[in-house]
């Protein structure tokens, strides 16, 4: 039998910014994101009808709630065939976290299943797919760093950030994507990131001015309803963090350091705190 391994590696959001609400329900967003050195670990087999899907975490759904599935439904349909799959999911990556682990795990099946099927669709082709299963795939297709616009689908490579010191902090609360969006009002934003001037940072490869510059417009809503987020980030900059972000709807917070001892000191007290703290980097 067939059986192909895949790292499917999560991101965080060096900054985000939302435009405006469009009239599909998605928003319009600006965001640049990092992928990092932490992963799920997917593993795909071949299998003559249907799909099964198991992973090593009970909170992970195993039925067509879970994206891998309908990763599976769209590479049937885009291929014109019916072939069934078996799916096992090692969940390293915390769950509805802001760190798109659902994301990347449904990018790893359609690049496991473009080879296992030998369909030969290109990088941009599995990114068309992608967009149809959730706003991160077609990132987490691509990886790297970079520009994201639209709803996170009309992607532009930047210069890669790689190597940078990053602690996650994880409170062990679960949010919903959607309810983080649908609960932001626009008219109350108070502070945008300047995103010309972060874009030019991650060029440069300059960590002070991006990590002093960084910001995440759906903060508003999350810190609002979770204090602990706010907390988590003043002890990361306490314990010496350049500067400290929550990623995406969140809940998981990180901080970019350039002292590792620093690094494992903050880690040290987090644990005190907090459910999962994870010490990982930037990758390209």
């Amino acid at each position: 039998m067939e059986e192909l391994i895949i790292e499917a590696y999560g991101k965080v959001n060096l900054a985000l910014d939302v435009i405006r609400k469009r009239n599909d329900g998605y928003h319009d967003i600006n965001t640049i994101m990092q992928q990092i050195d932490l992963k799920d670990i997917v593993t795909i087999r071949d299998r003559e009808k249907g799909i099964k899907i198991e992973c090593d975490n009970p909170e992970i759904p195993v039925d067509s709630s879970n994206l891998v599935y309908t990763a599976w439904e769209k590479m049937k349909e885009k291929a014109k065939i019916d072939r069934g799959v078996h799916i096992i999911i090692e969940k390293n990556i915390p769950v509805a976290s802001g760190l798109a682990g659902g994301s990347t795990d449904a990018a790893a099946v359609l690049k496991g299943l473009n080879k296992l099927w030998k369909l030969n669709f290109s990088k941009k082709e599995l990114m068309d797919i992608g967009v149809s299963i959730g706003a991160d795939v077609p990132y987490c297709i691509m990886g790297g760093t970079a520009l994201a616009e639209g709803i996170g689908e009309k992607l532009k490579i930047l210069k890669s950030f790689s190597n940078k010191l990053i602690l996650l902090a994880n409170p062990g609360i679960s949010v919903s994507t959607a309810h983080v969006y649908n609960s932001l009002r626009l008219d109350k934003i108070e502070k945008s990131p300047d995103m010309d001037m972060l874009v030019q940072a991650v060029e440069n490869d300059d960590i002070y001015t991006l990590a002093k510059n960084m910001g995440n417009v759906l903060e508003q809503v999350t810190v609002e309803e979770f204090s602990q987020i706010k907390t988590i980030k003043e002890d990361m900059i306490r314990y010496g963090a350049l500067g400290s972000l929550m990623s995406g709807s969140g809940p998981t917070v990180f901080g970019l350091f350039d002292d590792e001892k620093k690094l494992v000191k903050c880690k040290e007290y987090l644990e005190k705190k907090v459910a999962k703290v994870i010490i990982t980097k930037t990758i390209e």
